[in-house]
């Protein structure tokens, strides 16, 4: 849209065609030499550069300082980003490089202080867990407005497109560590809320349905049997939203952007599922797939339901406290969403009639109705460059085996561990853990955790120093396309749930007590 020069300056800037997000780029340069040079500057649509041309002489230093500046908006135009881009350029000039570095430095200084883990022995570990936290924090630092991509800054991976991995594997590090960039990341969920909305109706639904993979809130995922199906992104924005509410008591920011986001979530959740005579009238849903990919579609994923349930339960407590506690704030609630009372009590009855899958003759929860009836996949006979399945193999051959892409089940039980019995997470874990390829580099923290838990060390320390070492040492082979930020929030959540053995769990039940 714009492009200029002045002096050693440039700036221009662009305007995506669909999403109209704007971006201005801008570049200074100092030279500092007391031999001959002159300077020309050009810039054309997608091109600009500054030349320096020197007449060098020997043993006179020359050094050149370049300046870049990035402004972005949804609602700027890209004349006042380029005019934010010159202020940028001004202030960064006069501070000089020094004044950067030292800003920097107290930055980065503050961050350790917050953030760092240390441990003894396993240095090599010790440099992975900080080398994985650093990234964590160049993705996450400046985005607020857009989200944190599965790659990061550092990759084409993915297109830039991000996840739930971040409510389920980032924000937990950084609710506890930075907590104001968790309500910026919570907060663009919620001006994503019409989105979700408009994709509820476009697949028949009601309510609001968080989109698998989006830059700007639309999906944008074009295989939904592993993509759209995955309904449990609703929950996890619900598991992240309630985590920070229970870990930083910001009610406010509950009261007025989150109970919203409970209501359309839950709404979905009511209009999804239904109450099946051949389960005792209990509250199902099916033709979900849950968080492991090589499942898709299938009926009553124990994940997907018990989140669901965790979902329904939080917004009827959400609203009915609202409605108690502020009622101007729950009237403008009712105003926004349309809420009927009734619908609450509808909520309230799905969460308790909810269908949670369990095989009284195993001793374990099924992945889905049809799980356990699958054909095993012989993995001990598959060769190592056969990994991972699904670059070797169509979906359709995957989705008739039994055979686990990324924890499931497992995750459950971390995330929602005081539902389950000691007893049921010994045996879901020893039945899962074989099935499990390793394909997603989700998978070993969440593995991890649970085995330190039922006291398998061998199995954490593997675990976590896999995890731990992901992207470090290459382990996927992949590193090419960008980090594996999930893996390294993942990596966060081994060291402080698994080794260290934090719990925060709210409500306590099934015997097991409350943290």
């Amino acid at each position: 849209e714009i492009h200029y020069v002045r002096d050693q300056r440039v700036l221009t800037s662009h305007v995506t065609h669909s999403s109209h997000m704007a971006l201005a780029c801008g570049i200074d340069h100092v030279i500092e030499t007391e031999c001959p040079y002159t300077c020309q500057a050009k810039s054309s649509n997608d091109v600009g550069k500054v030349v320096f041309s020197v007449d060098a002489q020997p043993g006179v230093p020359i050094r050149i300082t370049k300046y870049i500046t990035y402004q972005d908006s949804r609602r700027s135009s890209t004349e006042q980003l380029c005019e934010r881009g010159e202020r940028t350029l001004d202030r960064a000039v006069a501070h000089g490089f020094s004044g950067l570095l030292a800003s920097q430095r107290r930055f980065l200084d503050r961050f350790w202080a917050e953030s760092d883990i240390s441990f003894t022995g396993a240095a090599e570990l010790q440099q992975a867990i900080r080398f994985n936290l650093f990234h964590i924090l160049q993705a996450s630092a400046r985005a607020d407005r857009a989200g944190i991509p599965a790659k990061g800054l550092t990759g084409q991976g993915y297109e830039g497109h991000y996840f739930w991995d971040t409510e389920i594997y980032v924000l937990p590090f950084l609710i506890y560590t930075n907590p104001r960039v968790a309500r910026n990341l919570l907060e663009l969920r919620y001006k994503q809320l019409d989105h979700a909305r408009k994709r509820a109706r476009e697949v028949n639904q009601k309510g609001a349905l968080f989109p698998w993979r989006t830059i700007g809130g639309e999906e944008a995922s074009a295989y939904y049997a592993a993509g759209t199906a995955q309904y449990h992104i609703n929950a996890a924005v619900m598991y992240a939203l309630k985590k920070y509410v229970d870990v930083t008591g910001d009610l406010d920011f509950l009261e007025r952007r989150g109970a919203e986001i409970l209501v359309e979530t839950a709404r979905l959740w009511a209009d999804l599922g239904f109450y099946s005579e051949s389960k005792d009238g209990r509250f199902c849903i099916h033709g979900v797939t849950g968080p492991d990919e090589y499942n898709t579609v299938v009926n009553n994923n124990t994940y997907t339901n018990l989140m669901a349930r965790e979902n329904l339960r939080y917004a009827v407590t959400t609203v009915e406290n609202l409605r108690e506690r502020n009622p101007d704030r729950f009237t403008i609630v009712v105003d926004r969403t349309g809420l009927e009372l009734s619908e609450i009590q509808e909520w309230r009855q799905a969460a308790e009639r909810m269908y949670i899958p369990f095989d009284e003759a195993l001793g374990i929860h099924p992945q889905d109705d049809a799980f356990t009836e699958r054909e095993p996949w012989d993995l001990k006979n598959t060769p190592p460059d056969r990994f991972p399945l699904l670059l070797h193999h169509h979906p359709l051959v995957i989705y008739r085996h039994k055979v686990i892409k990324q924890a499931d089940v497992v995750l459950a039980m971390f995330l929602l561990g005081h539902e389950f019995t000691p007893e049921q997470i010994r045996r879901n874990f020893d039945y899962y853990d074989p099935l499990t390829t390793g394909d997603s580099s989700l998978s070993v923290s969440i593995q991890g955790i649970v085995a330190a838990e039922l006291g398998y060390r061998d199995k954490a320390r593997e675990y976590a120093v896999y995890g731990g070492m992901m992207d470090l040492a290459d382990v996927g082979g992949n590193v090419k396309d960008g980090l594996h930020i999930a893996s390294m929030g993942g990596t966060w959540r081994t060291m402080v749930y698994g080794l260290a053995g934090l719990r925060d769990w709210v409500r306590g039940i099934k015997g097991r007590k409350r943290p």
